[in-house]
């Protein structure tokens, strides 16, 4: 159940027109690992070794999957997250601000004594992050002390999101596409440097990829992320591929539909999270059947909104700020012909609640 802070963000349900009795109780349903995110900004240039660099940002948030989870939340999308939480401060911090602040169900989850949780310090500058992280797998579920009568896992779910991983099988990803669950995947850096379409076994069960320009050309052997969005539907019905500031390419193996949408010019303060709101936004497009180039548009368009706050989880944009920057849009009129489509989704809605931001503090003690 939503808790009542998330249920005030989430004034907008936008697949209200097609939910029906006896659909599954979750929209989408995810795993992986959180993270503790500190991120630091307002960095002139790399920090050089034997100097002390002063950052003018800073920002403490939930991260690792916790991005998507997070941004497809606040899209509005009933969110399940299954995931190991250490029992120390970061783990109950994590935990309070996904479960309490953002209505995310982990019900699935579960807590690892004597486990600490893993921690991300992420550095933005020219554009770019560089991180460092620390952290230790942590145990199998089955030794962590967890409920055997617990729901089994995953759920039925409208959809699963997924990051592949080259030679990792998730045997969870079959299971869910059995179900009926629409699976869409992206991938990180391949470190093996093989770059092989065979290692990714759970394509087959995906209905859509979407790896960056780099990733896509690498696994195809090709020079052109347009290219390798074609030779990618030889694994996968729906292959989107990002290209950064230039926006986003998609093609439809299924019908020969082809989409492409510009990126849109921002001032960005911090991008990480950027790529996961990216796929939460397109996904969200997904489930309520929009048109492919409304998808990509609204994805681009997610990922800008959150390029400009800090923090990875806490920077996702909710449907206030979407509705605020497309009244801004219709006014300037420069972006708002490829986003027309946005004119019945949201007329008559307005929201001004904003949601919660990476702050440089866990917390502050009360009183």
């Amino acid at each position: 159940m939503l808790g009542p802070r998330a249920r005030r963000q989430q004034w907008f349900d936008p697949l209200a027109a097609l939910r029906a009795a006896g659909d599954p109780e979750w929209d989408v349903y995810l795993t992986g690992t959180v993270f503790l995110d500190i991120i630091f900004t307002g960095l002139d240039s790399a920090p050089v070794r034997g100097t002390e660099s002063w950052a003018r940002g800073m920002g403490s948030s939930p991260g690792g999957i916790a991005n998507m989870a997070t941004a497809l939340a606040r899209l509005g999308l009933r969110t399940s997250l299954a995931a190991a939480f250490g029992d120390d401060m970061y783990g109950d911090y994590c935990r309070e601000a996904l479960e309490s602040g953002e209505g995310i169900d982990l019900s699935f989850s579960h807590t690892v004594p004597g486990w600490h949780s893993p921690v991300t310090v992420s550095m933005a500058y020219e554009g770019e992050r560089t991180m460092i992280s620390h952290g230790h797998e942590a145990p199998p579920k089955e030794t962590a002390g967890y409920d055997p009568e617990a729901p089994e896992c995953p759920p039925r779910a409208r959809a699963c999101v997924s990051s592949l991983v080259p030679g990792r099988p998730q045997e969870w990803i079959a299971t869910a596409a059995r179900r009926g669950s629409r699976v869409f995947a992206d991938i990180g850096w391949d470190e093996t440097g093989s770059w092989d379409l065979a290692a990714l076994a759970e394509l087959g069960d995906c209905e859509a990829f979407l790896p960056n320009a780099a990733e896509a050309m690498r696994y195809t052997r090709t020079d052109c992320p347009r290219a390798a969005a074609h030779a990618l539907t030889a694994y996968v019905p729906l292959a989107v591929v990002t290209l950064g500031a230039e926006g986003a390419y998609a093609v439809d193996g299924r019908t020969g539909e082809t989409a492409e949408v510009p990126g849109i010019a921002v001032e960005a303060l911090d991008p990480t999270g950027a790529g996961d709101v990216f796929v939460a936004g397109f996904v969200t497009a997904s489930l309520a059947d929009w048109p492919l180039a409304d998808r990509l548009a609204f994805a681009g368009l997610t990922a800008a909104l959150s390029v400009q706050e800090f923090g990875g989880s806490l920077s996702a944009p909710s449907w206030a700020e979407v509705a605020r920057w497309w009244h801004l849009a219709r006014e300037r009129c420069a972006e708002y012909p490829r986003f027309a489509f946005l004119d019945a989704l949201l007329s008559g809605y307005e929201c001004t609640a904003v949601p919660r931001r990476a702050v440089p503090t866990l917390g502050f003690r009360a009183g």
